[in-house]
């Protein structure tokens, strides 16, 4: 009868005195193994994705770098257009890397820096922009041109050409500039997925 009086007066409390058993318990937390595996399983999954998310940001890039570019060709040819005066864009590289001005006046007259800085030796002639790709963006330019006119008299670019932007990876996008101005986009050798081939 006490024993009763106790299991009552400790409610659902197991009363080991009286030899009631008591209840197992529920497992609370992980143990240092299941932590462990955890981890390693997360581990594997980040390295997996890091050098797929650092190509897409290469190739984010190097495709803004490449439609500011065909941007710019649009924009310095309808400036010629709009001024009633030919304009220019001209190619350079030095050490640390490679750019590209657009400016008013003959080839020779205007130039650039990598660090996007310009100059014209003549005072007459006006830097309309000036776009500079520092070896360390992992993206430099190449062109077959050193320089393309825009006449709006005629409504050409001489000479026609091509200018490559290509990556640390070596993926390059090619716009290349007809006479009239217009410009094509492509991938040497098919480099960039997505492109076409030239």
């Amino acid at each position: 009868m006490q024993g009763e009086q106790l299991s009552t007066f400790h409610g659902r409390v197991p009363c080991t005195l009286c030899g009631e058993p008591a209840a197992p318990r529920a497992e609370q937390g992980r143990s240092l193994l299941e932590i462990m595996v955890a981890l390693s399983i997360l581990a594997v999954t980040i390295g997996a994705a890091v050098p797929a998310l650092l190509d897409l940001q290469a190739r984010f890039r190097l495709e803004g770098r490449a439609v500011e570019l065909v941007t710019d060709l649009h924009y310095v040819r309808s400036e010629a257009l709009s001024r009633n005066q030919t304009m220019r864009i001209s190619f350079h590289a030095d050490a640390a890397g490679s750019c590209y001005v657009l400016h008013t006046g003959d080839m020779g007259d205007c130039s650039c820096a990598s660090n996007g800085t310009a100059l014209c030796s003549d005072l007459d002639n006006s830097i309309v922009k000036t776009v500079g790709l520092a070896a360390s963006s992992g993206i430099r330019l190449q062109a077959n041109v050193a320089s393309m006119l825009f006449d709006p008299g005629r409504g050409t670019t001489t000479p026609a050409g091509s200018i490559n932007l290509i990556g640390s990876d070596g993926k390059t996008i090619r716009q290349i500039v007809n006479i009239t101005g217009r410009t094509r986009t492509c991938s040497p050798g098919g480099s960039m997925s997505g492109y076409r081939v030239c």
